[in-house]
C-alpha cells in the first residue's frame, strides 16, 4: 500500500459533531425521524444539500420539498445519513477531481446515480438490503478523492487521466498508479472513522467480489456491478450498461429486474 494515501487517511480530522449524532441515532434503535431532522437543523449545508436531492428527479417526488423535516420523513433515517455523509465528507476532503476528467458536482451526481440504482433495484430483490446497499453505493468511491490527491501531488495526473479516459476497469489504473483501489482506499477511511465492520468489507471488496467473505459477497458483488454501469468516466454509457447485465447474469442476478431499473434511471435524466 502506498504510505503517502496511508499517512492522509491517518492525517484526516474527524467527522463533525453533526454526522456523529446522525451516526447515533441511526443505529438507536429508540431514535426518530423527529431526532433525526433536529439533529441536522443546525447545519445549513446538510439541509441544503438534503433539499437539493429531495427536489431532484432522481427521487421523482411529487410535490416540492420546502424543508429539513418533510425531506427526512420521506427519505427516512438510512437515506437521510446517506446523503448527510456523502455530502459532509466530499467538502471535508477537499475534492478535486481532475485526474478522473470530472468536476466535483459531477462526482458527486455519479455517486448518486449509484447510489439511486442500486436501491431502487435492491429494492425488488430484498428491501432490508436495498437500504444497507444505498449508503455504501453513495460512499464506495470516496477513495478516489484521496487517490485524485496522490496523483496530482506525483505530477502524474496528465497520463493518469488519459488512461482513466479510455479504461474500462478504472480500479486496475488506480491499482497501478497507488498499489490500491479505490474500494481499498475507501475502506481504509472509513475504518479511520470507525464505521461498522461490514459496511468497511463490501466495500472493500467491491473491485474484487470474488475475494469476499461468504456473508459479504452479494453486497460486494451487487455495488461492483453498479460502478459498472455507472463509472466515473463513461456512466451509463451503452458499453458501461452492457457490461454490468453481463456481471449481473454471470453472478445469477435476474438481469431483466436490473435492466428495468437502469432504463428508469435513464428516464429521469
Amino acid at each position: 500500500m502506498k504510505s503517502s494515501i496511508i499517512d492522509s487517511i491517518k492525517s484526516l480530522p474527524p467527522l463533525s459533531a453533526t454526522i456523529t449524532e446522525i451516526n447515533r441515532l441511526h443505529t438507536d434503535p429508540d431514535s426518530t425521524i423527529a431526532d433525526m431532522a433536529k439533529a441536522i437543523d443546525h447545519d445549513p449545508m446538510i439541509i441544503a444539500n438534503l433539499l437539493k436531492a429531495a427536489n431532484s428527479p432522481l427521487y421523482g417526488f411529487a410535490r416540492e420539498i420546502k424543508n429539513a423535516a418533510q425531506a427526512v420523513s420521506l427519505f427516512g433515517m438510512s437515506m437521510t445519513r446517506s446523503i448527510a455523509l456523502g455530502n459532509s465528507i466530499r467538502k471535508l476532503l477537499n475534492v478535486d477531481m481532475q485526474p478522473y476528467g470530472i468536476t466535483s458536482d459531477e462526482f458527486a451526481h455519479v455517486s448518486s446515480l449509484q447510489a439511486t440504482l442500486i436501491l431502487n433495484w435492491y429494492k425488488k430483490i430484498d428491501k432490508k438490503k436495498a437500504e444497507k446497499l444505498y449508503l455504501a453505493a453513495f460512499l464506495q468511491e470516496t477513495g478516489k478523492i484521496l487517490i485524485a490527491s496522490d496523483v496530482i501531488q506525483d505530477d502524474e495526473n496528465i497520463s493518469f487521466a488519459s488512461e482513466i479516459e479510455m479504461s474500462n476497469n478504472l480500479a486496475q489504473v488506480e491499482k497501478a498508479y497507488t498499489d490500491m483501489t479505490c474500494g481499498e482506499v475507501t475502506a481504509l477511511v472509513f475504518t479511520h472513522w470507525e464505521f461498522e465492520q461490514d459496511f468497511v468489507d463490501m466495500i472493500k471488496y467491491s473491485d474484487q467480489p470474488s475475494a469476499a467473505p461468504d456473508d459479504i459477497k452479494e453486497f460486494a458483488t451487487a455495488l461492483n456491478i453498479v460502478k459498472t454501469i455507472v463509472p466515473m468516466n463513461k456512466p451509463l454509457s451503452e458499453m458501461s450498461i452492457n457490461f454490468g447485465l453481463k456481471k449481473a447474469s454471470d453472478a445469477g442476478y435476474n438481469h431483466e429486474i436490473l435492466e428495468d431499473s437502469v432504463d428508469d434511471l435513464l428516464d429521469t435524466l
